[in-house]
């Protein structure tokens, strides 16, 4: 019998899929690395989250691996070509957060832009402070989208009733614009963009994508948020710009310092450039949940089944 191990959790509808489809499916969800290396000979299909490293040490101790499920949409932690050269597909589903990521964006969004967060902090300090709350309206504003993927244009979707300007920029894509965002250069978007959001991928390439450079070609102070991966932005950079007005202000749901899992941060010990987000006033920060939903977990088991299911030419 063909056979699945689940490193890391996954919603029933994966696990019920996958044996409908006439998997055997092992859950080693507390074994530790070595136990998963010594048992992967036996396995066709694996599903993880971001617990363990796929990289060619784990790789080779798999040689009848077909398949890699990743729940979820950051490949940062898997050695994509090594996987190729071994024939091993890597499945991610990033259209079941999509949503929801475009749902958090949004609100981090109107959280920075009103002071929402700041407000509320103060109202149960006992401070009634109205002119100082003062915020700005998103209509009329020009948004600039880095990443048109199902992130960017999950996100445009939710504009559309604002009545804002969006502009994308996708340098994987071509004719990506649509109904929702036009498509330009970089330095077109960085000469009109009011607020900038990232949806890039973090690969090797897109380390720091969002450093001191990037900010200073903008034509205006810009607000940013960041809902894709912590490291394509630079932090110290982010708070030399916040603290010269460069950016108006920063939302963000990723953190450059966050482990591989992505589970643990201990804020008071994170450097300097961190401390200062923490201690400013235009800065909106949540713990890494805009692809959290109760309903994106069931998606991204639904759009994992649907792929592997199509790797072996079954519907599901």
């Amino acid at each position: 019998m063909q056979k699945v191990i689940f490193i890391d959790p996954a919603e029933p509808p994966l696990w019920q899929a996958l044996a409908d489809m006439g998997f055997q499916c092992d859950d080693r969800l507390k074994a530790s690395r070595a136990e998963v290396l010594a048992a992967l000979g036996e396995y066709e299909g694996m599903v993880i989250r971001s617990r363990l490293k796929v990289d060619r040490e784990l790789l080779d101790h798999a040689p009848n691996l077909r398949f890699v499920a990743r729940s979820g949409v950051g490949v940062e932690h898997i050695d994509l070509e090594y996987a190729a050269q071994r024939g091993v597909a890597v499945l991610t589903s990033p259209e079941g957060s999509r949503d929801t990521v475009g749902e958090h964006t949004v609100g981090l969004l109107l959280m920075l832009m009103n002071n929402l967060a700041r407000a509320d902090r103060q109202v149960r300090e006992g401070q009634w402070i109205r002119a100082g709350n003062r915020g700005y309206e998103l209509g009329g504003k020009t948004v600039g989208i880095i990443g048109y993927g199902n992130m960017g244009t999950a996100f445009a979707r939710r504009l559309a009733g604002f009545g804002c300007t969006v502009l994308a920029y996708d340098k994987y894509r071509q004719n990506y614009g649509d109904a929702f965002a036009e498509a330009v250069d970089l330095a077109t978007l960085q000469a009109q963009a009011d607020v900038v959001s990232l949806h890039i991928p973090y690969e090797p390439e897109n380390r720091y994508f969002a450093n001191g450079a990037f900010w200073d070609a903008f034509a205006k102070p810009v607000w940013v948020v960041n809902t894709a991966r912590g490291l394509v932005l630079h932090t110290a950079d982010l708070a030399d710009r916040l603290a010269s007005g460069r950016v108006l202000g920063a939302a963000l749901d990723v953190i450059e310092y966050e482990e591989q899992s992505f589970a643990h941060l201990n804020p008071a010990e994170l450097p300097p450039p961190f401390q200062y987000l923490l201690q400013s006033a235009n800065v909106v920060l949540t713990p890494h949940i805009a692809g959290w939903s109760y309903e994106a977990e069931e998606g991204h088991a639904r759009v994992l089944a649907q792929k592997i299911g199509a790797l072996y030419g079954q519907k599901v």
